[in-house]
């Protein structure tokens, strides 16, 4: 697999079992390749340092609720992270060492540095992937709490999850058990790199786009709708071998899919030109 140096970074933590990757090492690497070259060790430390301090700011009587309020009082109050409502589809908010150096992202990018900040104080969360918003909850069993890290550590109970859900999709939703499942670090990465996709394609920045559908592919190499979408970008690109090889990978997949009378016709204006 020829990849570039910082692609290569990238592949070498996720070309684990889930449980052992480094999720900021990731996040960092994966900020390399879109945004402009930084030394991944500097965020390391700013996370270690995090963590330290807020370890001198907990109670004697470790609760659950108080290390939350801990960790939101020092990140919130006195670092002054907020979630940026102004400019959120900038890139910015997605690149974890601009998130660290601006104190501004978006849920998952700030829910990123919760979960880091956790973990080095031992107090383990997880990362869950609700519809439309990111949250993290406390690690263990029938935790009962989420806490939204866009919203300064807004603490949730699973009404409050419900609420937000129709206030974002503008309608009564029944909240469903896998809207509040908890995500692997693959799943958690594959959605910053469809986060900054998705940016990509709505600036018609197209290689750029193949390139985050490119990891999220090292993440999940059968990730059919992942290989059309690049396919799409190829054919737009006029790359015709490229872009004949996945949309015909996702028609063979799914040749029942609902778009794939669209993906067919793109299929033979390709032979036209070839």
């Amino acid at each position: 697999m020829n990849l570039s140096p910082y692609r290569q970074l990238f592949y070498s933590e996720v070309n684990k079992s889930d449980e052992k990757i480094d999720l900021a090492k990731a996040a960092l690497y994966l900020a390399l390749e879109d945004d402009k070259e930084f030394e991944p060790n500097k965020y390391l430390d700013a996370l270690n340092t995090m963590a330290n301090e807020v370890q001198e700011t907990l109670p004697a009587t470790l609760y659950p609720l108080q290390i939350i309020k801990s960790i939101n009082n020092y990140l919130y109050n006195d670092l002054g992270f907020s979630g940026n409502t102004i400019d959120y589809y900038d890139l910015r908010n997605s690149c974890l060492n601009q998130v660290i150096e601006r104190r501004t992202g978006i849920p998952i990018t700030l829910s990123l540095v919760y979960l880091e900040i956790a973990k080095r104080i031992n107090f383990p969360m997880v990362g869950i992937g609700m519809p439309g918003h990111f949250l993290i909850r406390p690690n263990f069993e029938e935790a009962g709490i989420y806490v939204d890290a866009f919203n300064k550590g807004e603490i949730l109970f699973p009404q409050d999850c419900q609420e937000k859900l129709a206030k974002i999709y503008g309608q009564p939703l029944k909240l469903q058990p896998q809207f509040l499942a908890t995500v692997s670090n693959k799943q958690f990465l594959a959605r910053m790199l469809t986060n900054i996709k998705g940016i990509y394609w709505s600036q018609n920045e197209r290689l750029k786009a193949i390139a985050a559908i490119d990891r999220i592919l090292l993440l999940f190499p059968n990730a059919v709708m992942e290989k059309r979408d690049r396919g799409v970008l190829y054919y737009q690109l006029d790359i015709w071998a490229k872009a004949r090889e996945d949309l015909e990978s996702y028609i063979v997949n799914l040749p029942q899919a609902d778009d794939a009378e669209i993906i067919r016709k793109l299929l033979a204006k390709i032979s036209q030109y070839q």
